[in-house]
């Protein structure tokens, strides 16, 4: 396995492929690294200053705030995210108005990270 595929994803692929023992090892084996050296301090950036577009899409809004706010995990908003789009697509609802609540959603939920970790 390359360096670059060592990630969250790359390690739950692994963590899938393992029997119930081997899970119990794993799980041992990151108690035992987290014990050896705290817990790690995760430090969240600042967001980036993308300006917003005069005319723009909904998934152009959320493209947008995925790199506004790239400290966000994309799944922690994704099912509102969905919904509002939705709302947008198949209901008729205001691009504009599901803008601002796609931008107010990154944005509550990268406070709520700071909190988390301050």
């Amino acid at each position: 396995m390359t360096k670059k595929s060592r990630n969250a994803d790359a390690l739950m692929k692994l963590f899938e492929s393992l029997d119930q023992q081997r899970r119990d090892s794993l799980f041992d084996y990151a108690e035992f690294l987290l014990s050896r050296g705290g817990p790690v301090v995760k430090e969240i950036g600042e967001p980036v200053a993308i300006p917003k577009p005069d005319t723009e899409t909904v998934v152009g809004a959320i493209k947008r705030m995925k790199q506004t706010y790239p400290m966000v995990d994309s799944m922690k908003v994704f099912a509102t995210a969905s919904d509002l789009m939705t709302e947008h697509m198949v209901r008729g609802r205001d691009v504009d108005e599901v803008i601002n609540e796609i931008e107010a959603l990154f944005e509550q939920t990268y406070r709520d990270l700071r909190k988390e970790f301050e």
